[in-house]
């Protein structure tokens, strides 16, 4: 994790910008404007300013900003103020006091068996 957190920011969208359709990156991005579609690529950083509105699907998501989508990371850290409404996926979850997250969580290991039993339903959190 101090490697990514070492590593330079690639790719940048900014406050005034707002993509819409799929996007697609290596490296390290951060998002600070809006995107319409979902994301899929390595180190993401939502930031305070960003939003997103569709899935995303990284290594790592740093949350700052707003997410309405769902949400698959081997590391996700919701930051305080940030908002996500959606499912979460992760094998590591870290939420800070002030994180708002209405939705589906699911943490577990990579090589452990399912958290829940099939019949359980899943858990659904609204925390704030």
């Amino acid at each position: 994790m101090k490697k990514v957190e070492s590593e330079a920011i690639s790719s940048i969208i900014d406050k005034s910008m707002i993509i819409t359709g799929e996007i697609t990156f290596k490296g390290k991005a951060r998002i600070d404007g809006t995107i319409n579609g979902n994301i899929e690529g390595e180190h993401l950083i939502l930031s305070e300013t960003g939003k997103v509105n569709g899935d995303i699907n990284v290594t790592s998501f740093n949350c700052y900003g707003i997410l309405e989508g769902n949400v698959t990371a081997n590391l996700l850290t919701a930051r305080k103020n940030c908002s996500i409404h959606g499912k979460l996926e992760a094998t590591s979850l870290t939420v800070e006091p002030g994180a708002s997250i209405q939705g589906e969580i699911r943490a577990a290991a990579k090589d452990s068996a399912p958290v829940s039993k099939p019949q359980d339903p899943p858990v659904k959190i609204n925390a704030k």
